[in-house]
């Protein structure tokens, strides 16, 4: 999907993962794939309409597959750049970007972004 209608939702795969200490440190790709999974069963809650997934990894998670309903995009460098690279291309169009980063949070509101916490997507 690449409906400029539809809520573009980017999802910090770093930071939300990192957000429960679950021993996803010793498979980062891993639990960034179950992390996909459960983003493709379940979508955004509270988030009506269309929306368009894409969660962005980086270092150890790099190469993870996209699945219906998620597009992985495996950040060249930086995943903040990355993200950051993404809202800049979504002019004039809504776009959430998920994350506890306060610095990637103001570099995407500067650019017009919603943010929310890692708890609005399911975990």
């Amino acid at each position: 999907m690449n409906d400029t209608s539809a809520l573009l939702v980017i999802v910090d795969a770093a930071n939300v993962v990192g957000s429960v200490p679950d021993g996803w440190w010793r498979d980062r790709r891993g639990a960034a794939r179950r992390l996909r999974d459960r983003l493709a069963a379940d979508g955004v809650p509270g988030r009506p309409g269309a929306v368009e997934i894409v969660l962005v990894v980086e270092g150890a998670a790099r190469g993870v597959e996209s699945v219906p309903g998620v597009r992985v995009e495996s950040a060249p460098g930086s995943g903040d750049d990355h993200m950051v690279a993404l809202v800049a291309e979504s002019v004039g169009r809504p776009v959430l970007v998920v994350t506890a980063d306060r610095e990637l949070r103001r570099r995407v509101t500067t650019l017009g972004a919603e943010v929310a916490g890692p708890r609005s997507v399911p975990r």
